[in-house]
């Protein structure tokens, strides 16, 4: 797996953070209460927070400081249901235009998210189902749709990793995966483009995990 950077790892304890309501929606990140607490130097803190702003988890404010953002359900179930549309292209793409170099590194994406399943490493996963996804953007060769199904994946990435924490979400992804890179090893652009839609909506109990999630985090919130 590839070396994560202080600052990465920070903005993950962040997120963790966010998500389990420790820093509830509305909430201001004080940069030097997160250098104290967290013991690092001023650089980390700001590249995490700017980060997590293009991620869309907090909003900088002028001259008032950073805040963790507020989203609800109905916002959080837009981009999803944008994120699969975009997935979906990219992956029926992949599956006419994939080269065989690029099969081969998305097969090994896929082995890397497998050994982390194994593993019982829910981050392990993250970064390495992170990997497997952007394999699948390249391979579309449409460096438009690419860099726009990245930018949507940074701002939902808090929220799959939440997912990616729920009992056996990452054995469950990581045969998706399989179902999409059979697909797309085959040729199959409409099957392509399906299972990977299905792999990235939210609906049924991941529907119901997800607003769960975001009440509690309100519920947090309001106290």
């Amino acid at each position: 797996m590839s070396k994560v950077s202080q600052a990465q790892r920070l903005r993950d304890l962040l997120e963790d953070a966010i998500i389990k309501g420790r820093y509830p929606p509305g909430a201001r990140l004080d940069p030097e209460a997160l250098e104290r607490e967290y013991d690092c130097s001023r650089t980390p803190v700001r590249e995490a927070i700017q980060q997590l702003a293009m991620s869309g988890m907090v909003k900088v404010v002028p001259k008032r400081g950073t805040f963790v953002t507020k989203l609800s359900v109905a916002e959080l179930v837009e981009r999803f249901e944008v994120m699969a549309e975009l997935e979906g292209m990219c992956a029926r793409l992949a599956a006419r235009r994939i080269g065989s170099e690029e099969l081969e590194a998305l097969r090994e994406a896929h082995e890397a998210c497998r050994r982390m399943a194994e593993a019982g490493d829910a981050n392990g996963y993250y970064y390495e189902n992170s990997i497997f996804h952007q394999r699948i953007y390249e391979a579309s060769h449409n460096a438009f749709l690419a860099q726009e199904a990245t930018r949507l994946h940074a701002v939902l990435q808090p929220y799959r990793r939440m997912q990616l924490h729920l009992r056996h979400r990452p054995e469950r992804s990581l045969a998706e995966h399989e179902a999409v890179l059979a697909a797309i090893a085959a040729g199959d652009e409409q099957r392509a483009e399906a299972e990977i839609e299905a792999h990235v909506q939210i609906q049924g109990e991941r529907f119901n995990d997800l607003v769960a999630s975001v009440q509690q985090l309100q519920q947090t919130g309001s106290d």
